[in-house]
């Protein structure tokens, strides 16, 4: 929930300008989305026009349209140009409380009407220093394994965000993540599918910067990067998008 509706151009003609010269082709399996209020999307998708850069929502609702009153329906993010919704974000789960059922439902309700979904998971650190890693990321990839659309690991990403290392001074090693994100990537192609597992996406979400970018990215299972509190000004998230893409290119 950040910048006025007017910082959104400047923002988006200095980012445009900063990625010009990096092989971000869509043929190339890499693209840069941007994750913006609901209330911006309309104006970003001005902004972005012939430029590389991808609009996601932030969440959306568990309905095309009805009484859900607050809540976004995802046909109309579809409609106003949104490619991509974020779902399960960890702030969402943690400080408004949303469970694994109200996710499903929104996962649902976000690819039924087109939008391709990023999928947020990870855990406490209560629940790493008990050792309860891999069971709490295992509870909510379950959900996954509910009815949804037959095709809908080709419209998904995975992002594993450990919430002990997003503002807590603690920090979680390549290493770290590598860990974890091997561990979905081997839950997804036992429980779900083998074949999708291999083309799935898996990014990586907890206090990314420009310093740590290309040491995550070096992971054999690290697919991308969810970039909080560093997106917020374009050089330095063009900075983190460089050296990330040294790692992989």
């Amino acid at each position: 929930m950040n910048k006025y509706l007017a910082e959104t151009a400047e923002y988006v003609q200095r980012l445009k300008t900063a990625l010009v010269d990096l092989p971000l082709e869509m043929g190339s399996g890499y693209e840069v989305a941007l994750g913006v209020p609901a209330t911006h999307i309309t104006k970003m998708v001005a902004e972005i026009q012939g430029s590389r850069i991808r609009l996601a929502a932030q969440n959306c609702g568990i309905a095309k349209f009805g009484a859900y009153t607050g809540e976004t329906s995802p046909a109309v993010l579809k409609e106003s140009g949104c490619e991509w919704v974020i779902l399960g974000h960890s702030e969402r789960r943690h400080t408004f409380k949303e469970e694994d059922g109200l996710i499903l439902s929104r996962i649902r309700a976000g690819l039924e009407e087109g939008l391709n979904v990023l999928f947020c998971v990870g855990e406490i650190l209560q629940d790493r220093k008990a050792g309860k890693t891999f069971k709490t990321i295992e509870t909510q990839l379950s959900v996954l394994k509910q009815s949804l659309p037959s095709d809908y690991l080709r419209k998904m990403a995975i992002a594993y965000e450990p919430v002990w290392a997003i503002g807590t001074g603690e920090n979680a090693t390549p290493q770290q993540a590598q860990e974890v994100h091997a561990f979905i990537r081997g839950w997804i192609g036992e429980k779900c599918s083998a074949e999708e597992a291999t083309k799935l996406r898996i990014l990586y979400g907890g206090s990314v910067k420009a310093d740590n970018a290309s040491q995550i990215m070096a992971q054999k299972d690290v697919d991308g990067l969810l970039v909080g509190g560093a997106s917020l000004d374009p050089a330095v998230f063009a900075g983190v998008i460089k050296n990330g893409l040294k790692a992989r290119l």
